[in-house]
């Protein structure tokens, strides 16, 4: 029941939060010279009727605030208008947001399973020769741009023939049996998936190092080992938990950060993920689109914070006491 009244708490206090999103994405957008129409006016399957109901549900010859109340009682409603192809914008994301869910929830997980191992075996052998190589590693692959890696990727996958350069399936999929479906999707997801599990991989994993290490020397532990309790128990009874947490905090970021980063990673292997389709709408001024896929990256940024929060009380239970 706690968490219950917990979860409505938090999900009351983002309503503000996607207003002031809302507001600065709209201003900024529509205070450009860019007719947001413009697309859907060149686009000669466009009826005038679509144009003259586009144009009414925006309220173009509105004042901005108008126009902005008007576009938000609309996308309260679920009516998202069209994007330049014609199409409905819902039916743009709902195509487009579960290959994104599918493609960062993938990443999280990996980088969770072989991060916190490998920051654990980094902060137990600290200064060792396993340390030094996992510190190197990591740093590598904070370094590298993911976009640069993923062009490097493309022309290893072009070279070989190896893997699949594009899309999320073959044109043939739907003939394929259910193991083969299996194997062509994950084919396909291997080079965006590497490439921003290496990414994330590095950050995660300095990170677990540097929190164990903080929390291996706290008084607590000096305590428990003085006990005469063995290392395992130490560290995977007394320390891991209280190391864990700032991670779980962070976990909620990572949406957002795969989200952004996902961006240049789809456009470069063509992955139709909800990273890429942001910016196509943003290089075509599509204003339906940006908006309702900003909404949308909103959204699940909070969502990740939400679970992020949720977990972090079920772990700690200092802060369920707190609440």
């Amino acid at each position: 029941m706690q968490i219950l009244k917990y979860i409505l708490k938090r999900i009351l206090q983002t309503i503000p939060l996607l207003i002031i999103v809302s507001l600065i994405s709209f201003f900024i957008i529509r205070l450009s010279p860019v007719d947001p129409l413009a697309e859907l006016k060149l686009n000669p399957a466009i009826s005038q009727e679509t144009l003259q109901k586009e144009t009414e549900r925006l309220g173009l010859d509105k004042p901005i605030y108008i126009q902005y109340a008007k576009w938000g009682k609309s996308f309260i409603k679920g009516d998202l208008g069209y994007c330049s192809t014609g199409e409905k914008v819902s039916d743009k994301l709902m195509e487009r947001i579960p290959n994104t869910l599918l493609l960062t929830s993938l990443v999280i997980f990996m980088t969770w399973v072989v991060g916190i191992p490998l920051g654990i075996l980094a902060a137990v052998k600290q200064n060792s020769l396993t340390d030094k190589v996992l510190t190197v590693l990591t740093s590598i692959g904070m370094a590298i741009p993911s976009f640069f890696f993923a062009i490097l990727l493309l022309i290893f996958a072009v070279k070989t023939g190896w893997f699949p350069v594009g899309g999320l399936t073959s044109y043939n999929f739907a003939e394929m049996s259910l193991l083969g479906k299996i194997g062509d999707l994950t084919k396909h997801l291997i080079l965006p998936v590497t490439v921003l599990f290496t990414i994330s991989l590095a950050g995660l994993q300095r990170q677990m190092r540097a929190n164990l290490l903080d929390v291996l020397d706290s008084d607590y532990v000096k305590f428990a080992r003085a006990k005469g309790l063995s290392e395992p128990v130490v560290i995977f009874k007394h320390a891991l938990r209280n190391a864990l947490n700032p991670l779980i905090t962070l976990l909620g970021f990572e949406f957002a950060s795969l989200l952004s980063g996902a961006a240049l990673t789809e456009y470069v292997f063509q992955y139709p993920g909800l990273g890429r389709l942001i910016l196509e709408a943003v290089l075509k001024s599509d204003i339906n689109l940006v908006m309702a896929s900003l909404m949308i990256g909103a959204i699940m940024l909070i969502l990740g914070n939400l679970i992020a929060d949720i977990l972090l009380i079920i772990t700690d239970p200092r802060i369920r006491g707190g609440q």
